[in-house]
């Protein structure tokens, strides 16, 4: 049997990205069994993936054990130092990764058995991934998304959403204000300009944030705008919440790439 092991730990957005190089794999290697190496966070993503034969969170009690087979291929698609060093500590006979000039750290090529040639770096990143497969004599251009979520995850987004005042009817519109780098969120009065021209009856805008700080700024924003603001939400309900929108407005992080994977219509904001 082929064996895999995908290594990308973090971070959410960049896991989205890494989706179609494993459904490549996968269609290629049907019965192969493919493992996949994460950080916690990022686990929650990959629970909903279908075809990951074992999902190995870094880091807790015997997971090194559970990734170790030489007779396996491991894939770092990170080019970290800490994502080379997993598939060194892997024990696989071959393990592939990005050339040192497409690298973010470069001391992580020492790590690897085989390197990717030089390649571009002007292209999208799911690109680059889908690129790494061609050590394995795949050459696959299809960005294709396998998250399914599941009805009672969504229902449960549906129920929160009625609890905001969301009508039947409505085109919900998630506007998403955070982001992890500063640089990456647009201040309180961009978010007020915008939703100032979505004040249409059709449109039911929503406030989505991920932590303390974002949360100041969603109800900043709400009480200018009256946009309702949501409550916290796990990723899943995140993605679930995202699935349901007519339209994403957000900056450069997870729910703009999330909702690009679920073929939610998006305005990105850079």
């Amino acid at each position: 049997m082929d064996r895999f092991l995908i290594i990308r730990l973090s971070s959410l957005g960049d896991i989205i990205h890494t989706l179609p190089a494993f459904a490549a794999l996968r269609r290629h290697f049907p019965e192969a069994r493919i493992t996949w190496v994460v950080e916690r966070p990022g686990k929650t993503i990959l629970d909903h993936v279908p075809g990951i034969d074992d999902i190995v969170v870094r880091g807790t009690p015997g997971w090194i054990r559970r990734i170790r087979n030489r007779d396996q291929v491991a894939m770092d698609f990170q080019g970290l130092v800490k994502s080379g060093l997993v598939a060194f500590l892997s024990r696989a006979r071959t393990r592939i990764g990005f050339g040192r000039d497409n690298l973010k750290e470069k001391a992580s090529s020492l790590f690897y058995t085989d390197r990717l040639e030089k390649i571009p770096e002007d292209g999208h990143v799911i690109g680059k991934n889908l690129r790494l497969l061609s050590k394995l004599g795949i050459r696959d251009d299809a960005y294709e998304f396998p998250l399914r979520l599941p009805e009672d995850l969504r229902q449960s987004v549906r129920n929160r959403l009625a609890g905001l005042g969301f009508p039947a009817g409505k085109k919900l519109v998630v506007c998403n204000v955070g982001a992890a780098w500063e640089t990456k969120r647009w201040p309180a009065e961009g978010w007020i300009r915008l939703l100032g021209g979505l004040n249409r009856p059709e449109a039911f805008p929503v406030l989505l944030w991920g932590n303390a700080e974002e949360k100041k700024l969603a109800e900043a924003v709400h009480r200018t705008s009256g946009a309702a603001v949501a409550p916290f939400l796990a990723v899943p309900e995140t993605m679930a919440l995202i699935q349901a929108a007519a339209l994403v407005v957000s900056g450069d992080t997870f729910a703009l790439q999330a909702a690009c994977a679920l073929s939610v219509p998006v305005v990105g904001i850079f």
